[in-house]
Formats: C-alpha cells, structure tokens, sequence
C-alpha cells in the first residue's frame, strides 16, 4: 500500500513539473486551460485541479484580463537561490556583446534542459524575421542550430532518443512538414563538425553554433544568427573561429561560477 502511496505521489510530482515546464513556454501569451491540457496529454478537469495548487503556491498566476495562465513570481524567488547562475549570466552577456561587435548578426546563448533548449540571452539588433527566440523560450533541441550543437556531444544512444523525442513533439505540434528540412540541418551541421543552418528552416536565415562545456560536459551553445547576404558560406571559418573563442571564454567563466 505505501509504494502505490509513493508512486502515485511520484506520478502527481512529475505531472506538475510537466504542467510547469508547459506554462514556461509561453511566458508573454500564456494558456488557456483547454490548450494547456491538451499539450500535455493530461485531463482537463485534473489539469484544473492542479493549477488551482500552483496558482496559490504563486509558482503560476492567472492574468485577470483574458484568465491565460502564466509563470508566477514564485519561480524567480526560487531562482534567486543560485546566485552563481546569475552571475554566469552576466558574464555571458559581455562575452555575446562582443562576439556581435566582431562578426554582426544576433548572438544567443541557448541552455541544455533535458530534451529542450531555453534561450538564456540574447544581444543585437539584426532584425531576423521568423526567428522568434527570445530569453525565456523554450523549445525541443532539435529546432535549433544550438541543439543540434549539443546534441553533437551527446552519446549516440542518447542523441537518438532525443532525436526521437523532439520528433515526436514537431509532429505533434506542427505535422510533418518540417522534418526534411530539420533533418537537413543535422546532416549539414554533422558534415562541418559544429552547428550550421544556411537557410535549411528558414530561407534566406544562416545560423551558426558550438557547444559550451562546463564541469559536467556542455550545458549550453553558443549561436550566432543573421541573413544569409550577412553569412554567406565563404565566412564558415571566420565564424566557426569567433564562435570558438567565444565558447572558450564561456566556459572560463563557467568553471569560476560552478556551472
């Protein structure tokens, strides 16, 4: 009788993370809850119960104005609990600031979270049109240059599942009409050794990554985006060179912050 106690406590933890994780990913514009319920494969009348305990624990709060539900004030009280992530974080942004001034475009630094990404900075002002990745989003690996960058570095047995994973979310959400054009990212991107999109999701929008390593192997990538007349081929080195350096010095400073 306890184990069932425990597992269906288990079951009900990993159902909220799952509802968190979700609400996350649309910080601005939120939820509704039939939407929300729907993502995550959950029963809307639980889904509703448990919203009901994250709304009061503020780890989710409901706008007045349209009742969308979105991330509470409780997850950055908790956040500020690990001060050597915030001080990565503003020493990352000097390190994009720079990676910008020397090659132009729009650097990014995408944080490794389990099967997903979530952008952590982004710095320029390239006007870059449907690359809707700002600090906060969260998306599956494989929809990104970064993750793919990652997913690099991974174990072949754990690449796959991911792959596999992040499939089965695109499909999911978006049907099948991007996965030629994902795939031709992760073909493209294993050829030169790191992170390399020249308009294979988005046309006329090159994009460009390595991995940052930290004490526990790469926890983050370093990507670099911009119009395709910006990054044309023949700067694949030069790029390839300023994203090292730049990952270089990430990971300095992410050996000094515990990352």
């Amino acid at each position: 009788m306890g184990e069932a106690v425990d597992r269906r406590g288990t079951q009900s933890l990993a159902r909220g993370v799952r509802l968190l994780r979700a609400v996350a990913t649309r910080p601005q514009f939120g939820w509704r809850l039939s939407d929300l319920a729907a993502h995550c494969g959950m029963d809307k009348g639980t889904v509703h119960r448990m919203l009901g305990c994250l709304v009061a624990e503020r780890l989710v709060q409901q706008r007045p104005s349209d009742r969308h539900y979105l991330p509470g004030p409780l997850l950055h009280e908790l956040g500020l609990a690990l001060p050597d992530r915030a001080n990565f974080q503003r020493a990352a942004e000097l390190h994009l600031r720079a990676l910008v001034r020397q090659v132009g475009g729009v650097a990014f630094l995408l944080l490794h979270s389990g099967t997903e990404y979530v952008c952590s900075l982004r710095t320029g002002n390239q006007p870059l049109t449907g690359l809707m990745v700002y600090p906060g989003t969260r998306r599956p690996l494989f929809t990104s240059v970064g993750g793919v960058a990652i997913l690099q570095t991974l174990p072949d047995k754990q690449a796959r599942a991911i792959v596999a994973d992040n499939t089965a979310q695109e499909v999911a959400r978006h049907g099948t009409t991007r996965l030629a054009a994902l795939a031709q990212m992760r073909e493209r991107s294993a050829r030169h050794g790191f992170g390399v999109n020249l308009g294979d999701v988005v046309p006329g929008l090159h994009a460009f990554a390595v991995p940052v390593s930290g004490e526990h192997g790469a926890f983050a990538a370093l990507c670099l985006a911009g119009p395709a007349e910006l990054y044309g081929e023949s700067r694949l080195a030069e790029i390839r060179r300023a994203l090292d350096d730049g990952a270089a010095a990430l990971a300095v400073d992410a050996r000094k912050f515990n990352m």
